[in-house]
């Protein structure tokens, strides 16, 4: 798995995160994109509602104190050229991409001006987070859409490019409200990825360089499949069942830390009332 090389940070949001209560996803990221200081990119590329998708996290945003918010909607690829879109990430802190669709933040965004230049803040300190599909688009080769509540099987998803912050790792959201564990298995055994992420809704893992922490309301499921004693995925058929044998399993509520790089889980730092 290749290591994060970014400077910056990820939030990475299983979805349906709280925009009414205390917003404790929400809150981490404006914290983390500078609190009251905070400029704040909101790319509503994946969805098919963005003014009102743009609008209601703007709402929250400024409610939470960001300094400025603004709202990038590129429908087309020749959107990502724009040079008051580049402007506004040029100057940005915290660069937030909505749910909706993972295929079409790809295909309008990847490989285009914007995307280089999101990299390139992210490289040099900005906070880059996303829900739901924004989640999903974090790896290189992210899952753009498979069945849920199923065995693993080649068939029960599809994978393909995704915009590359995380890479080497698979991404899944909604993960325990949809039961998606034999999706994120079928994902895994489908590229060369070792680590899967399933993320809960209201939940994100905060990814600093080698550093993963859980925040949120659910959890986080880490299934670690560097070691498998045996798997039967090279003889299957499309629509046959897969083994695997001897995955690592981990889930991770908010207060947990997991290392990318030794691929374990950081107990030392977990609350002593978790520990007792």
């Amino acid at each position: 798995m290749a290591d994060n090389q970014g400077t910056g940070q990820l939030i990475i949001i299983g979805g349906a995160e709280d925009r009414e209560g205390d917003c404790r996803v929400l809150r981490e990221f404006v914290r983390r994109a500078g609190g009251t200081k905070a400029n704040v990119v909101i790319m509503t590329a994946a969805t098919e509602l963005p003014r009102e998708v743009g609008e209601d996290y703007t709402k929250i945003f400024e409610r939470l104190g960001a300094e400025n918010v603004r709202i990038i909607d590129t429908v087309t690829r020749d959107d990502a050229s724009s040079q008051t879109y580049l402007e506004a990430v040029e100057k940005a802190t915290g660069v937030f991409f909505t749910g909706g669709d993972q295929a079409r933040i790809t295909s309008i965004i990847k490989g285009t001006e914007l995307d280089a230049l999101i990299h390139r803040r992210y490289a040099e300190g900005v906070v880059v987070a996303g829900t739901s599909a924004g989640a999903a688009m974090m790896p290189d080769v992210m899952i753009v859409e498979g069945d849920s509540t199923t065995n693993a099987r080649a068939e029960v998803v599809e994978m393909g490019p995704g915009m590359g912050f995380l890479p080497g790792i698979v991404i899944d959201q909604h993960f325990s409200q949809r039961g998606r564990l034999g999706r994120l298995i079928a994902a895994l055994a489908q590229q060369p990825a070792v680590l899967g992420f399933g993320i809960d809704e209201d939940t994100a893992i905060i990814v600093s360089q080698d550093v993963i922490e859980v925040v949120g309301s659910g959890s986080v499921t880490i299934v670690d499949v560097a070691e498998i004693t045996h798997s039967n995925v090279d003889s299957l058929l499309k629509d046959e069942v897969m083994a695997i044998c001897g995955a690592r399993l981990h889930i991770l509520p908010e207060g947990y830390s997991y290392n990318l790089k030794n691929r374990k889980p950081i107990l030392e730092r977990i609350p002593q009332a978790a520990a007792a």
